[in-house]
């Protein structure tokens, strides 16, 4: 089941969600899905930046922090209660060598740019997956269970793009799949939206399960007794009723609820914005190799949304309620027995099931994927054989289009615990994401108050670029 959720806010104008479908007419209509489309993002689009190699962006987050030693740096010469259980292999690329738990990620990393040096100095959940979803460091750092609120209202990546872009195609530019990122009580992390640029340019959240067999976008079926007839007849009412609306009252909420409502009527009607959401279209083979589980098909759908035109993607790692931690990677307790028993295998197929569907169907030249989560883990196991929180040295990929395959950026000191040269911050990272996609940190967005800002403070990692 899937459903996109929203907050019940008032919009800048004052104009709440059940106003704005009141006076739009979509009661009427019957259609649900309008009240999610509150605003067109209307593009302001730097014309002049050098365009990038990437039509679109796939971040695989895995929340909790996944580990470096046990995956892209491991350090099999080091002390065992440094190294850990898990042993090294080979990868595609000569001299690489990674965790043992990576057996299918290791044949594809001659398409990835490994960064062994990412330093966030940030050892909270919160605050530091704020710095690595936006590129701006939280302030104050190390602060658990921090929210969106001032002076931390960095717009995500997801958001400046939307805001740079605009949506296209019947679909959002950013959409974050299958749930929001939250500490235990449901806090969630800032950086998840759109912050000062306002909350029309927030991605889609869109809660679902792709898993399930039942899995549907809801508000895309006829209403019980609403022929398509009758569905053509409604679509005259509405434009009527909008007329009407406009004519009333000039607010921009109103002006912008024609266009929302056209793209609530687009996907209803069919089309290639809807069948993004059909996982049926897929073969067995296919939904099998991405692993038949909530995490695996929503990256499996996370492929169909940027062939369909979504230009940024966010594809959330998803709790195991049942296992330890959670089923997280946030393993403070048992950290072996999680990740042999369940986090590395399924890390492991979906990703490397993502860059191989790419590559064969030719899209991996202009999608650019980034393995990432908020930070690393401790160079020690605790009392408890797990790893705690580490922002101090930590790894990313990168991969596909703009990214130069086979490399390897930074160096790690002997235990993984601090970089010794080719050190970046989370906002290179970001700058390098909007580079590949056509921007320079340069590039202008405008806040609510009609300030430029630059989209970014880091600056591209050249040595990875193509």
């Amino acid at each position: 089941m899937l459903s996109i959720h929203d907050r019940a806010y008032k919009l800048c104008d004052s104009v709440s969600r059940r106003e704005a479908m009141r006076i739009g007419g979509v009661s009427a209509f019957g259609l649900s899905l309008a009240q999610l489309l509150k605003s067109q993002a209307t593009a302001s689009q730097d014309e002049t930046a050098r365009r990038g190699k990437a039509k679109s962006v796939i971040l695989f987050w895995l929340s909790g922090g996944p580990p470096q030693h046990e995956s892209w740096d491991p350090k099999p010469d080091a002390p065992q209660e440094v190294r850990g259980e898990c042993g090294v292999i080979d990868s595609a690329t000569p001299g690489l060598k990674v965790g043992e738990l990576m057996p299918l990620t290791a044949r594809l990393t001659d398409h990835m740019a490994v960064l062994r040096a990412v330093v966030s100095n940030d050892n909270s959940h919160s605050s530091s997956g704020y710095q690595m979803l936006t590129g701006v460091p939280h302030v104050p750092l190390s602060r658990e269970n921090a929210t969106s609120k001032a002076p931390n209202l960095w717009p995500s990546l997801g958001a400046i793009i939307r805001t740079l872009r605009g949506d296209r195609g019947g679909l959002p530019a950013s959409i974050t799949l299958p749930r929001y990122i939250a500490n235990v009580g449901e806090i969630l992390w800032p950086g998840q939206d759109a912050g000062f640029l306002g909350r029309k340019f927030d991605p889609w959240l869109l809660n679902c399960d792709p898993s399930e067999a039942s899995f549907h976008l809801p508000g895309l079926d006829f209403p019980e007794g609403l022929s398509p007839l009758r569905f053509s007849d409604r679509r005259g009412l509405l434009k009527q009723l909008d007329d009407t609306a406009r004519q009333l009252d000039q607010q921009r909420q109103v002006q912008s609820f024609g266009d929302h409502s056209q793209q609530a009527i687009d996907l209803l009607a069919g089309g290639k914005a809807r069948q993004a959401f059909d996982l049926s279209r897929e073969n067995a083979a296919t939904r099998d190799r991405y692993g038949r589980n909530k995490f695996g098909q929503s990256v499996l759908l996370s492929r169909r949304l940027v062939e369909a035109g979504v230009s940024l993607v966010q594809v959330n790692w998803q709790q195991i309620e049942e296992k330890e931690n959670n089923g997280s990677w946030d393993t403070h307790k048992k950290h072996n027995e999680s990740l042999k028993g369940w986090l590395m295998p399924r890390m492991d197929q979906s990703y490397s099931a993502l860059i191989e569907d790419l590559e064969q169907r030719g899209m991996l030249d202009d999608t650019l994927v980034a393995w990432v989560g908020e930070f690393g883990h401790t160079p020690k196991f605790n009392k408890n054989a797990g790893r705690d929180h580490w922002g101090h040295c930590f790894s990313v990929a990168l991969a596909g289009a703009g990214i130069q395959g086979g490399v390897v950026h930074g160096q790690s000191d002997k235990h993984a615990a601090f970089p010794l040269d080719g050190q970046v911050a989370p906002r290179d990272i970001a700058a390098t994401i909007f580079h590949c996609l056509g921007y320079e940190p340069e590039t202008q967005m405008i806040d609510q108050l009609g300030r430029p800002l630059s989209i970014s403070q880091g600056r591209p990692i050249w040595p990875i670029l193509t």
